[in-house]
């Protein structure tokens, strides 16, 4: 076939059959049959993939975190977990006010909406994956069958359907990788680039750090990449990409230093998001690679398309912008850059330092959860793949190919079929030494709750029926502090004089989201990790912690932080009467008081300032957990101990 063919020959609407020298030759599939074969294949993977996410569907622990952000945006208390105070526990701020926006329009319960806008942004990811990557194979045209291959890898793995509902950020990150994947796919595509599509893609960039913070790793190397292509009048549409896309991150990140005194989330100094743990990361990473044998699929792919490739030399050339030899070697590499190749690359390399990143970090303990938007970034190229049926079934090497690309794609469901069935963490609920859990099986199993869903779900998770009715029977208020039995709460009582109407209750626990969906917006909730309370957030990480729970402040401090009675027998037993008195003395601190104050005090316009201007320093602030060690850090007095000093 010759490249000069007319496209009227080639999407001919009934294939044709012509003679050649005696040889029968048949044309490629018409364009009727190859419409149907890619559209039916999108829909038969997002239908399985909505099946099997509603089929998964319950809203994790973490997920409920988010809930009480929004509630109390609806309830006009601002951006905040706890009533008058400012921590930012949610890492995905986009996450956050999406579920407030459609809260806020359809007034249906929060848990609910969450669902259904996270099962609707996983199955339209998959959507668009599958039609950006059958942009870049070249559409549904003569020549080639476009079949679903990377998109049924990643649905085919158990914790992408755990994490399609769960109420964590995922579905949103995954939906945008995938946005941004169709409309580049799309730019690179056309034969002329402009203001009209250049900038919209900037402004989707430029949420990336919204998204997720780490994905300010992705939509900085995009926007450099978008920023050295070649486009018409360079100067003014350089300056209007930058403008655009750093209007809303960078004016969201003005607020968040005056408001929350932190350069990002309260959630990453709680996590020590720039720490290193390597040799944990390679372990988190093999933890999701290793059950699900997932390097096979992913080899598999690489052969295939380096099969289809080499089958496409004879396939119409798609428009895309090339260069004259006459031309400077930095203006051939430059229109190079808005090639689909080139478009393919930036999203490996992407997703290779994305994963990068997460494994310095540690990962996480959740089963496969961080490395979820990585795998799908990998897959993307490969969402669908382009087989082209032989013009000559007599030609050995047209059929030696198409039958080597049919067998490599017929494995690769074959494995899909393995590992949707694969239990990837059989002991899953079980916290061993790598600290990483089937989160969603601990759930079930703890909550004796298939699918839990509601707050109410999570009432059947130990202590929290006896948390319930420990400050029913405790009208004054207090603290209240899980006990070593799952019966009841230990409550440290406040000081006298009561006020009217009691003094409020202060809930210390690790589980913030089934905690603070459960009570009342005016029951203070914090924990021992720092997600929502910055005091734990900023001690010491522990060096061999449980990752994601590498954080653990003593009770000893919340008993002095809220100024609860510090003596026995009204303190639980277990509390060291001088441990607190050390505590007390520990806060006074001036790095410590002002760190307290930058989140608790009013927000006057002075504070606004005082905050912004010190978020970098607080953001590194950190303070030793034992209160005598701090005490000497910060030269303060020795306080007079029952056992001496």
């Amino acid at each position: 076939m010759s490249l000069s063919t007319s496209r009227e020959e080639l999407t001919a609407e009934f294939s044709e059959v012509a003679v050649d020298k005696g040889r029968v030759r048949y044309r490629y599939p018409n364009r009727v049959t190859s419409w149907v074969v890619f559209v039916v294949g999108i829909a038969i993977t997002g239908g399985f993939f909505c099946y099997g996410g509603w089929e998964r569907r319950w809203i994790a622990d973490d997920g409920l975190i988010v809930l009480r952000t929004v509630r109390n945006l609806l309830a006009g208390n601002g951006p905040v977990f706890n009533i008058g105070e400012r921590v930012e526990t949610n890492t995905s701020t986009a996450w956050t006010y999406l579920i407030y926006a459609l809260s806020w329009v359809t007034q249906a319960r929060i848990e609910y909406v969450v669902l259904g806008l996270a099962l609707t942004l996983s199955v339209s990811a998959i959507v668009l994956a599958m039609l950006g990557a059958g942009k870049l194979w070249g559409g549904p045209r003569s020549g080639f069958v476009l079949l679903p291959a990377g998109a049924i890898v990643y649905i085919a793995v158990p914790p992408a359907r755990d994490y399609a509902t769960s109420g964590l950020e995922i579905s949103l990150e995954i939906f945008w990788l995938a946005l941004v994947w169709f409309l580049m796919m799309r730019w690179s595509k056309l034969e002329r680039s402009g203001a009209a599509t250049v900038l919209p893609l900037c402004f989707l960039l430029g949420l990336g750090p919204l998204v997720r913070p780490e994905m300010t790793i992705f939509a900085v190397v995009s926007l450099a990449f978008l920023f050295f292509t070649p486009m018409h009048n360079p100067v003014r549409t350089r300056i209007a990409m930058v403008l655009i896309a750093g209007a809303v991150p960078v004016g969201y990140q003005i607020w968040r230093m005056g408001y929350y005194a932190l350069p990002y989330p309260n959630t990453a100094v709680a996590k020590d998001a720039v720490g290193s743990k390597w040799g944990q990361g390679f372990t988190y990473l093999w933890n999701l690679v290793g059950p699900y044998v997932l390097w096979l699929p992913l080899a598999l792919l690489v052969v295939v398309t380096v099969l289809v490739l080499r089958r496409r030399a004879g396939a119409p050339a798609d428009v895309v912008a090339t260069a004259t030899p006459k031309q400077p070697v930095w203006r051939r590499l430059q229109r190079r850059l808005r090639t689909p190749g080139a478009v393919v690359a930036l999203f490996l390399v992407c997703g290779l330092l994305l994963t990068g990143y997460t494994i310095k970090v540690g990962g996480d303990f959740m089963h496969g959860r961080m490395l979820l938007p990585q795998l799908f970034c990998f897959l993307l190229p490969v969402s669908v793949i382009a087989i082209r049926v032989p013009e000559d079934w007599r030609s050995r090497s047209e059929t030696t190919g198409f039958a080597l690309a049919g067998i490599g794609w017929i494995a690769t469901i074959g494995w899909a079929i393995f590992a949707s069935n694969t239990v990837g963490m059989p002991n899953g609920t079980v916290i061993g030494r790598s600290g990483i859990v089937d989160e969603r099986a601990y759930y079930v199993l703890n909550t004796g709750h298939a699918h839990p869903i509601l707050a109410e779900d999570y009432l059947d998770y130990p202590r929290m029926r006896a948390m319930l009715r420990d400050i029913n029977e405790t009208p004054n208020g207090g603290l209240l502090l899980a006990s070593p039995s799952f019966e009841f709460w230990d409550v440290a009582p406040p000081p006298l004089p009561i006020p009217p109407g009691g003094a409020g209750h202060t809930v210390y626990f690790l589980n913030l989201g089934m905690t603070s969906m459960n009570v009342p917006l005016d029951v203070r909730v914090i924990d021992q990790e720092g997600l929502a309370y910055p005091l734990a957030a900023h001690t010491v990480r522990l060096k061999d912690g449980r990752i994601g729970h590498d954080k653990d402040l003593y009770p000893d401090w919340v008993i002095a932080d809220l100024h609860m009675v510090d003596k026995h027998p009204w303190m639980p037993w277990y509390l060291d009467e001088d441990w607190v008195k050390q505590a007390e003395v520990a806060l006074k601190c001036p790095e410590t008081e002002d760190l307290l104050t930058s989140y608790r005090s009013d927000l006057t316009w002075a504070r606004w300032k005082q905050n912004f201007r010190r978020s970098l320093e607080f953001a590194k602030y950190r303070f030793d957990r034992v209160p005598k060690y701090e005490i000497q850090r910060c030269d303060l007095p020795k306080p007079k101990l029952q056992r001496g000093y």
